[in-house]
């Protein structure tokens, strides 16, 4: 097993373990969908630019709908891990190592989400409130909680470093046509959902003809959230998120 296969592997069975622990623990399932949905809200309230931007909105529902929604990803790890062993000879090399930035991405997001879960449901009797959803008072209770600054920009460096493989793959001359003809192969070994997302994160990134100044933009916005979570007063930087996420639902409407 080639050293991004292993890395791979062992992601993704990180990822299998807190799956199956929340699937015999209901309220933490449930609370871990909460997270993971205020999560995606406050993404989409910090982008509505990029969102509505024809360049960027690719690339921006790209990273909301694969990596901070609360959609279910089990189908396509369970499609990552089967072939992890043989990706190398499957796809070229930079594939792979986009691959396993992806793992990664998905290894510590679910981890730290179910952190937050955790420790919302630990929150004292009349402030948890129902685990099925969780407000920005709560979340920031839970953030301060879970780890530190450099767990979070840890956090933050992957999905750029992520968005960088991706950028990087839209420059290799022949992958799209490689990929194309990979569809009916990979549909034929039940490998449909992970070739829809390498085809949606290629397409994404390609789409904007180079992509410093779109992660230029996430790494500015979503430091300054790191910086703000963890240092502003709660009680201010509750009501920041609230009124963030509360206009970015109306704007949805």
């Amino acid at each position: 097993m080639t050293a991004s296969a292993e890395q791979i592997h062992q992601s993704l069975e990180a990822v299998a373990r807190l799956r199956q622990l929340r699937a015999t623990n209901p309220p933490l399932a449930t609370a871990a969908t909460a997270v993971k949905r205020f999560q995606a809200q406050r993404f989409e309230a910090t982008y509505p630019d990029l969102l509505t931007n024809p360049r960027y909105c690719p690339a921006a529902g790209f990273f909301l709908y694969e990596i901070y929604s609360d959609k279910d990803y089990a189908e396509r790890d369970q499609q990552f891990a089967r072939i992890a062993n043989s990706i190398a000879k499957l796809f070229p090399q930079s594939v792979v190592h986009t691959a396993a930035a992806m793992a990664d991405v998905h290894a510590l997001t679910e981890q730290l989400d179910d952190a937050m879960a955790r420790a919302y449901l630990a929150l004292p009797k009349g402030v948890g409130g129902h685990p099925g959803q969780i407000n920005a008072a709560q979340y920031v209770t839970c953030w301060r909680q879970v780890c530190e600054p450099p767990d979070r920009q840890r956090q933050l460096d992957l999905v750029l470093a992520l968005g960088q493989s991706l950028d990087s793959l839209t420059r290799k001359p022949g992958l799209r046509t490689l990929l194309k003809l990979m569809r009916g192969p990979a549909v034929a070994a039940g490998l449909s959902s992970l070739q829809r997302f390498l085809e949606a994160g290629f397409d994404a990134f390609q789409t904007m003809r180079g992509a410093d100044e779109f992660l230029k933009l996430i790494a500015e916005r979503e430091g300054s959230w790191i910086t703000r979570l963890f240092e502003d007063d709660a009680e201010q930087c509750a009501t920041t998120l609230t009124a963030l996420t509360t206009s970015g639902r109306k704007s949805s409407s």
